[in-house]
């Protein structure tokens, strides 16, 4: 087997996680890294386990390397992306794909004029339950959508002491939970349902107006507290907290809370959605049970279990029923199909996979968002 040779670009957060999940694949070599600078790049890879290391530009000289994961902050997706395509890599990105539409627009236009495989890294598509969800749906078992109930909540930035790139909209963009959680949320809605969001109504809070700085640095996620003297002030202006009203091209409604300040929830996404035949629950920190509620008979727990589901979700099952399977999986089947069409060399008519114009489209969203929560009216996408 003849493996396929990939750089990723970025070792914070996410990046470890793209290698571990990519490790899992039989037909991929993670061969290289590039940090922001050389000294960085040689001891996150010596950590890491990867055998090269470069700064950005030599990383994409490397003739050998077909695909890259951008996996920096948010200001960086769009030149990196945009330079990796003109080097004829395959690219797979963070989201968001970019930090306005005008970036985004151009990213799309592109990569398909070089056709070279582009994905968005909207992981949580890949839980088999949302899967399942989206067949039952495609299949009638759902009927039509009456309503979406829905949110994303964390707690990771609960102390006006936790601090992060992504507060900072120079880095992040100038919504942040929303952005960084929400559009995960309103990806996965559209990708179940099937409906487009027409019309939005939002309204922003941001809990802490003023957050400790760290004069040294702290890993996301990490938990760890510094001394009141290792911090300074910084006035904060994205959102902690945010509810939103969306319209759908059904005529029917629905309402989401994305919030980075829920003390004791960690990383929960949840989903409520009502049809005509019956109402689907799914909760992403119990990612292996889906709840079916019915008027006229018992309500249902389906447990993802591969003889249970419908091809369409076993597809992303890997183990046998009670032999669970979570976050870390969801990259791990966003990246098997990514990289059957890497092995085909360019991106297919109709991917599966989420793209730089699913990208775009939850980019639109968000920032439509932002102009209702400035305007405090409804707007339309």
């Amino acid at each position: 087997m003849t493996k396929i040779k990939v750089g990723i670009v970025g070792t914070g957060f996410i990046g470890p996680a793209h290698i571990e999940a990519l490790r899992r694949l039989p037909n991929i070599d993670v061969a290289a890294l590039c940090e922001v600078t050389i000294e960085l790049a040689e001891a996150k890879a010596k950590q890491l386990g990867i055998g090269r290391w470069y700064t950005f530009e030599d990383l994409l000289k490397q003739e050998d390397i077909q695909c890259v994961h951008i996996c920096t902050p948010n200001f960086l997706h769009y030149s990196q992306s945009k330079a990796a395509l003109l080097a004829g890599k395959h690219v797979v990105c963070e989201k968001p794909l970019a930090k306005d539409l005008h970036e985004a627009e151009e990213l799309v236009a592109l990569a398909a004029k070089t056709g070279l495989v582009n994905a968005v890294h909207f992981n949580l598509r890949y839980y088999p339950l949302v899967r399942q969800m989206k067949t039952m749906r495609e299949k009638g078992d759902l009927g039509e959508i009456y309503s979406i109930i829905g949110s994303y909540l964390q707690d990771w930035l609960f102390y006006n002491t936790d601090y992060n790139w992504r507060l900072e909209p120079d880095k992040s963009g100038d919504s942040r939970a929303i952005a960084d959680i929400g559009s995960h949320l309103l990806d996965v809605i559209e990708y179940i349902t099937g409906l487009k969001t027409v019309e939005v109504m939002a309204d922003f809070n941001t809990v802490h107006k003023v957050r400790k700085k760290p004069l040294k640095p702290v890993e996301t996620y990490s938990g760890k507290m510094l001394q009141p003297e290792d911090y300074a002030d910084v006035h904060i202006n994205t959102e902690d907290h945010a509810n939103v009203l969306l319209r759908f091209d059904n005529g029917n409604r629905g309402c989401v809370t994305v919030s980075q300040v829920s003390a004791g929830r960690k990383n929960q996404l949840k989903l409520e959605i009502s049809g005509s035949n019956k109402t689907f629950a799914f909760n992403s920190e119990s990612p292996n049970e889906m709840w079916i509620g019915n008027r006229d008979q018992a309500n249902q727990v389906l447990m993802r279990d591969p003889s249970l589901a419908y091809p369409e979700a076993t597809a992303l099952m890997t183990f046998p029923g009670g032999h669970n399977e979570g976050f870390s999986d969801t990259s791990k089947q966003l990246f098997k199909e990514v990289y059957a069409a890497v092995e085909a060399g360019k991106q297919p008519e109709n991917p599966k996979y989420p793209t730089f114009a699913d990208g775009y489209r939850e980019l639109l969203i968000c920032e439509r968002i932002l102009d209702s929560t400035r305007s405090q009216q409804w707007v339309k996408i």
